[in-house]
């Protein structure tokens, strides 16, 4: 596909034999992810999303994004893991660097978080903020119980209604939850909020191309279509296997390199806006493939910045790690560094050049390092960031993600371990219903 490109040159010969060996386990892999006949199958409705998502409902997510963009200087997206992390992804690479800096302007409101900690600091500070601001709120829930987002939503839907009126923070909230079941749904119907659904068969991680991602990305002015359009072209890029569907050469690979001793995945950029694309990617990846005592560790870093505090460690620690980097083609802009006469800083030498040069040779020398030094490099290359290169990017990571699990010898698409915190966490608070379970944890203290 000419929008992403994948160069695994510096990572196959790393583990060629192993390579080689799971080449049937990942067309068996494509084959369960079309058909539904692989574990998980319950929950693997983001397969064929991005070519059946109905235009009536685009056209509905943009209305209402429209009217929170009209009556709103900042939009607080309440949710956490996989219902806010693909929306702040995509927005974060799509927006001016510095925006929250800027005052919001008419009909383009900040978009904030909230639901995704439980600090209470960041509460506070979230609430001082938006004291006297017209505020909106688009909470993201299925079952409207989840600890981090209800304690938000209660906090801020009460200073909503306090400064607006609960007459007018009616129309200023969005719930997206379940179709029929759950409190939040009790809630929105309720109260009146206009609501959209979390399809029963796409599980959170996977969600960011429907409308938990697809309202806050709208709403911080992007277009959505694009978006959806770059995914569905990537559909029909990876349906069939072979060696053009880049995204079973990538899940292919990087099992290889597993099966040959490298444990732990840095996804790496050379651009701070892909900071939190990286943060969605780890959740994909650690959710869908860390279980059963498996699965690659998924970790990240911001080049060139973490070379001034990773870089040795990459460089010459344990040789169990591999890198996956994210390349961008064609920067927005351009900016050359400028000459000077004194040459203080000894850098006349790139005096002309583009800065994104200087930066596409630091990547190169660094490759080059790396792999000379044991490291694996796997290279992904995007054409420019954009919508529809994100959406693709999006999907050929969660295609590469399904059939990966399923060459590793897991369900990819449940996540069993993280319920155990949260037990502990109910009897610790003393929970109704909780009540053996208090007693036993608070023999264990």
């Amino acid at each position: 596909m000419k929008a992403i490109q994948l160069n695994i040159q510096d990572a196959v010969y790393f583990a060629e034999k192993q390579f080689e060996a799971n080449k049937d386990q990942a067309v068996e892999a494509i084959t369960k992810l079309e058909n539904g006949t692989g574990a998980g199958s319950d929950f693997i409705g983001w397969v064929k999303l991005p070519k059946e998502v109905p235009a009536e409902l685009v056209d509905r997510i943009n209305k209402t994004a429209e009217r929170l963009r009209e009556n709103c200087d900042y939009v607080v997206c309440i949710g956490i893991g996989g219902s806010y992390l693909g929306a702040k992804a995509v927005i974060t690479a799509l927006s001016d660097s510095f925006a929250d800096y800027y005052a919001p302007a008419p009909k383009s409101p900040k978009v904030l978080y909230a639901g995704q900690n439980i600090g209470e600091e960041y509460t506070a500070e979230l609430q001082k903020l938006l004291e006297g601001k017209k505020f909106g709120i688009i909470v993201i829930s299925k079952s409207g119980t989840t600890t981090e987002p209800a304690i938000a939503f209660r906090v801020l839907k009460d200073q909503l209604e306090k400064q607006a009126g609960k007459d007018a923070a009616k129309n200023l909230i969005v719930a997206i939850t379940d179709a029929n079941k759950g409190a939040l749904r009790t809630m929105a119907d309720k109260e009146g909020y206009e609501t959209y659904v979390i399809p029963d068969n796409v599980g959170g991680r996977f969600s960011v191309l429907t409308p938990v991602g697809l309202l806050p990305i709208a709403v911080a002015g992007h277009d959505i279509q694009k978006l959806l359009n770059g995914a569905a072209d990537m559909l029909e890029a990876t349906l069939h296997p072979g060696p053009d569907n880049i995204a079973e050469t990538y899940a292919r690979v990087r099992n290889a390199l597993y099966n040959n001793g490298k444990k732990i995945e840095l996804l790496v950029n050379y651009n701070p806006k892909l900071h939190y694309f990286a943060e969605w990617w780890k959740q994909l990846y650690g959710e869908s493939e860390g279980k059963e005592g498996k699965g690659i560790f998924p970790a990240s870093v911001d080049n060139t910045t973490d070379l001034h505090s990773m870089g040795q460690w990459i460089q010459e620690g344990e040789r169990t790690i591999f890198e996956t980097v994210l390349s961008v083609k064609k920067p927005a802009v351009s900016v050359r560094v400028p000459e000077n006469a004194e040459n203080l800083d000894g850098i006349n030498y790139l005096a002309g050049k583009n800065i994104d040069e200087v930066n596409k040779m630091a990547e190169l020398g660094t490759k080059i390092a790396h792999v000379e030094g044991g490291v694996p490099n796997i290279r992904i290359e995007l054409d420019k960031l954009d919508e529809y290169t994100l959406g693709a990017l999006i999907y050929f990571f969660e295609k590469a993600c399904g059939i990966s699990g399923y060459i590793l010898g897991v369900n990819p698409f449940n996540q069993p371990g993280v319920e155990a915190y949260k037990k502990n966490m109910f009897a610790l608070l003393e929970k109704p219903g909780y009540e053996k379970e208090t007693e036993a944890i608070k023999a264990k203290l």
